[in-house]
Order: C-alpha cells, then sequence, then structure tokens
C-alpha cells in the first residue's frame, strides 16, 4: 500500500540498479545510468545515490544525471513522438501500472 516514491519504490530502484551495474561490470561497461530520472515522478536525488551505491559495489561509475533539468521531459516526448519510439506510461512496476 506504499505510495509513489516510497519504500516499494526504493526497493525496486535498488533492484534494477544492482542488475544494471552487475551486468554493466560483467561485460567491463565503465558506465551506467538510468532513465528514470527523466520522469518528474521520480526524485533523481535518490535514484543517483542508489545507482552510485551499486557503480561502487560492482566497479562502474554511475553516470549522476537528472534528465529532467533544462526541459528533459519534454525533450523526451518530442524526441519519442518524432521518431516514434515506444514509451511505457508507468515505471515498470505492476502496481504503478494500475
Amino acid at each position: 500500500k506504499d505510495k509513489e516514491g516510497g519504500k516499494r519504490c526504493l526497493i525496486c530502484y535498488g533492484h534494477r540498479l544492482e542488475a544494471t551495474a552487475r551486468k554493466a561490470s560483467g561485460l567491463r561497461i565503465q558506465y551506467f545510468t538510468s532513465t528514470l530520472t527523466v520522469s518528474p515522478h521520480k526524485k533523481a536525488e535518490t535514484i543517483n545515490r542508489i545507482g552510485k551505491k551499486m557503480g561502487d559495489k560492482y566497479g562502474a561509475e554511475f553516470l549522476d544525471k537528472d534528465f529532467k533539468k533544462n526541459d528533459g521531459f519534454k525533450k523526451s516526448m518530442e524526441l519519442s513522438k518524432k521518431y516514434k519510439f515506444y514509451r511505457q506510461d508507468y515505471c515498470g512496476c505492476e502496481y504503478s501500472v494500475r
């Protein structure tokens, strides 16, 4: 029954960013990041903190960005429309899809 941004989200960010850091490390990819920070519904500071922690754990550097800054969300919407990219309208969580 957690609201958006609650404990459930923190656990999810941790799982997703850990899997990404592990994969990046395994493939010897130096940097990784998350597009979650483009969402106006997500706290970039929280995602970036968790990403850095996971990067440190697996030896891959997390690219610490808030992609919604400087109209990033608006630009992402425009580019998606222009290039006909699929845009999921929820973060991926089974609760948010509802």
